[in-house]
């Protein structure tokens, strides 16, 4: 029967023939060279060598010389990798103070750059199965408000962490109060939730336990950043809690404020933004509206200051003073 060919492996994984060839010289003395033919492995890594009387017989060498020689060479690769290691440290940290980035030993001062949907989320749940204090979240409405939230992973995620004891808070713009999709979320999840709304809120944000941040790294948010900057989660947590306190609660639902001269709340806050110029889309897109909601608006503060024109309805908001009235109702 043709024994199998040999095959080249590492001494630490001594391979069966050799292991059995290296005991039978250990507990002999010697071995026939032809008997170690079977396993080249033991001559090749030192631990077979000819005797001084016959070269065709192998004696082995002393399982603790050849210990003792195997880990002063691994021990020289590894002072090696080392000396590499300080070698590397000292020709980079030059090129990362110029990149604006300082060194840290514990890597929490990080900007990462998350590129995939699959990153984001895999990132956001690793972060979140860990997290024990809160969650501070600013959910603006985009091109498909109707799928928001419906996530299965995301509700067990947040359930997860309401039952250690945590607390979640999110703000909507105003056009989401009602939605369906949000209401149901907050019916499903127990313990301390809380959502409110405001005329106009800010991109996307996500901050978990005031340690990581996630906000969008570009415009159709395909990419996140994922931010343990100290000094910007203080700069998000801030933001947050002063849009906070400016918000409607969800629940109990709020009493609808009441217009002025006709106009109403949403209107106003529309008002103001066609005063800055800015066009129906932008309107649409800060307020948390469809562009055809927007217009709508639009239509009825033009028709109520009795504009015709859009050059006109900017010079009558001005004159109505209903951005003034808007500070003294609330």
């Amino acid at each position: 029967m043709t024994s199998l060919p040999h095959t080249e492996h590492r001494v630490e994984d001594l391979c069966p023939a050799g292991t059995q060839v290296y005991e039978r010289a250990l507990r002999e003395g010697q071995v026939n060279r032809a008997d170690a033919d079977t396993a080249p492995c033991l001559v090749d890594h030192g631990l077979l060598h000819p005797t001084t009387t016959d070269p065709d017989r192998l004696e082995p060498v002393a399982p603790a010389v050849a210990l003792h020689r195997l880990l002063r060479t691994s021990g020289a690769r590894i002072a090696d990798e080392r000396r590499r290691e300080e070698r590397l440290a000292e020709a980079f940290e030059p090129l990362m103070l110029i990149d604006g980035h300082r060194p840290t030993t514990a890597g929490t001062e990080t900007i990462n750059v998350l590129s995939t949907f699959d990153q984001i989320n895999g990132t956001i749940a690793a972060v979140m199965a860990e997290a024990s204090r809160e969650v501070l979240a600013i959910q603006p409405r985009r091109r498909n408000p109707e799928s928001l939230e419906l996530s299965l992973d995301a509700l067990k995620q947040d359930q997860t962490l309401l039952d250690r004891g945590g607390r979640i808070r999110t703000l909507y713009p105003h056009a989401l109060r009602h939605l369906p999709a949000v209401l149901a979320r907050y019916e499903q999840l127990s313990g301390d939730a809380e959502a409110r709304t405001l005329d106009e809120v800010t991109d996307r944000l996500i901050v978990i336990d005031r340690t990581v941040a996630f906000i969008p790294a570009n415009a159709d948010r395909t990419k996140a950043l994922e931010v343990r900057h100290p000094a910007l989660l203080t700069h998000f947590v801030t933001v947050f809690d002063r849009l906070w306190h400016l918000a409607t609660p969800m629940y109990p639902e709020a009493v609808p404020q009441p217009s002025l001269n006709g106009i109403s709340t949403r209107q106003r806050a529309i008002a103001g933004l066609l005063v800055e110029g800015h066009t129906d889309a932008v309107i649409a897109d800060r307020l948390g509206m469809n562009i055809r909601t927007a217009r709508v608006h639009i239509a009825k503060l033009a028709a109520t200051l009795g504009s015709e024109s859009r050059a006109q309805l900017g010079y009558l908001i001005a004159e109505s003073g209903i951005l003034k009235q808007e500070g003294a109702a609330e």
